[in-house]
C-alpha cells in the first residue's frame, strides 16, 4: 500500500485529508469526540462521602474509587466550593486544600468555587463570613483581597470563580448589585489578587441562568476576568435549549471571553434513596425530549456538550452534584437531595452519563 501510493503523491494526499478532517468532530465510528478544555465534576461532598464507608463501583461492576471512575471517564477537572469558616468541617480550607493536592495528584486540573461566605452562596444567598461583619469597606475590600491572595498561593487552583452566582452581588449587604460600585470593587480585589500572585489561574465570573446575563455582564466590562460561568438548569432556567445556545454563542463574543456551563445535572430517576426530599422529582421540571433515565441523563448532558463544543468560544461545562449519592443512609432527613441525578445509581454503581466525557 505504502509503495503505491509513493506513485500517486496527490491522491494520497487528499485521502489523508478525507480521513483527518470530519466535520463534526466525531470518530471514524460516528461517536462524539469531546474536545473540550474542561470537562468537569464537582466533588465538593467527596470527604464526608468518604467517611461512610460506602464502596463504589465501575461500569464493570468492579470496587473503585470514586475520582479514579471518573479519571478513568475522562474528566479532567474537578470543581470543588471553598466556605471561609463553616460551623462544621465541609469545604472549609484545609479541607480543600488537601483534597486539591490529592486531585492534581491523580492528573485533573482543579476549579475552585470560593465562595466568600461560611455556607451555601446563590443568587438567594449571599451572607458574607461571620468574621467579617464589623469591618468597613475599605477593611472588606482588603479581607478580599489577603483571603484570595491565600487561596491562590496555598491551593493553586487552574481556575477560580469569585463568588458563586452571584446573579445579585456577593458579601451582602456591601457587595449588592444594587450598589454597583461596591459590587464592582470588591470583585476587582478578589481579581487582582489572582492576578498579582496566582500562576497562570484562569478567573471565572458565575452567573445563574441567562436571563439579564447580557445586562449582568455589561455591568462588569471594565473588570479583568477570562471566563464567564453559566449555570444551567432546566427546572429554574427554561426549557428552551435554543434560548441557552444564543446566549452560549453571543455573550462570549460581545464581551470577547471564554464561556462555559459551570453548573449543570440532570435526573435519571425520579425515585429516592433515603428520607430527605428531592429537588427534581417529577416530569413537569425536566426536559420532555429527555425522560428521567439512564438513557436520559446521558442524552441531556451530551447535548450540552455538543452544543459547547460546535461553539469555538466555549472551553466547557461542570457537572454539579456528581457525587452526592445518599451516603448518610436511607432513614436519614437531612441527606442527598441529589441522588437521583449523581452519576452513581442506588447501588454505587457509575451511570452511563460518563461516557459523555470520552
Amino acid at each position: 500500500m505504502i509503495s503505491e501510493m509513493k506513485q500517486f503523491p496527490f491522491l494520497f494526499a487528499i485521502f489523508f485529508v478525507v480521513l483527518s478532517c470530519n466535520g463534526n468532530g466525531d470518530d471514524p465510528t460516528g461517536e462524539p469526540v469531546n474536545k473540550l478544555e474542561i470537562k468537569g465534576a464537582d466533588m465538593s461532598y467527596l470527604p464526608e462521602i468518604r467517611e461512610s464507608g460506602l464502596t463504589f463501583f465501575n461500569e464493570q461492576d468492579k470496587p473503585e474509587e470514586m475520582l479514579l471512575t471518573l479519571k478513568n471517564a475522562g474528566v479532567n477537572v474537578i470543581r470543588l466550593r471553598l466556605w471561609h469558616n463553616p460551623i462544621a468541617p465541609n469545604s472549609d480550607f484545609g479541607t480543600v486544600k488537601t483534597l486539591a493536592e490529592e486531585i492534581r495528584s491523580k492528573g485533573f486540573k482543579l476549579l475552585l468555587s470560593v465562595q466568600y461566605s461560611d455556607t451555601w452562596a446563590d443568587p438567594g444567598h449571599q451572607t458574607k463570613p461571620g468574621k467579617w461583619n464589623n469591618l468597613n469597606f475599605a477593611q472588606l475590600k482588603d479581607s478580599v483581597y489577603h483571603y484570595t491572595k491565600k487561596i491562590v498561593e496555598e491551593i493553586q487552583p487552574e481556575y477560580i470563580q469569585i463568588g458563586n452566582e452571584i446573579n445579585g452581588g456577593f458579601l451582602w449587604p456591601e457587595g449588592r448589585i444594587a450598589n454597583l460600585s461596591q459590587f464592582t470593587q470588591l470583585l476587582q480585589s478578589g481579581i487582582q489578587a489572582v492576578r498579582d500572585h496566582g500562576k497562570g489561574t484562569k478567573i471565572m465570573i458565575h452567573y445563574a441562568g441567562f436571563q439579564h446575563a447580557d445586562w449582568f455582564y455589561t455591568q462588569l466590562a471594565e473588570l479583568d476576568y477570562d471566563i464567564i460561568g453559566l449555570s444551567y438548569y432546566p427546572v429554574w432556567h427554561g426549557k428552551d435549549l435554543e434560548i441557552l445556545k444564543t446566549n452560549l454563542t453571543q455573550l462570549p463574543v460581545k464581551f470577547s471571553k471564554k464561556i462555559m456551563i459551570a453548573e449543570t445535572s440532570y435526573p435519571w430517576t425520579f425515585s429516592w434513596n433515603d428520607a430527605t426530599t428531592n429537588i427534581i422529582g417529577s416530569a413537569e421540571q425536566i426536559l420532555p425530549e429527555f425522560p428521567a433515565s439512564f438513557q436520559g441523563q446521558k442524552n441531556f448532558l451530551q447535548k450540552i456538550s455538543d452544543m459547547l463544543n460546535a461553539n469555538p468560544n466555549a472551553i466547557g461545562f461542570c457537572y454539579w452534584g456528581s457525587e452526592w449519592v445518599s451516603y448518610k443512609g436511607k432513614d436519614a432527613t437531612n441527606g442527598s437531595s441529589y441522588e437521583n441525578q449523581a452519576f452513581w445509581d442506588f447501588t454505587n454503581s457509575s451511570l452511563p452519563v460518563l461516557e459523555v466525557y470520552k
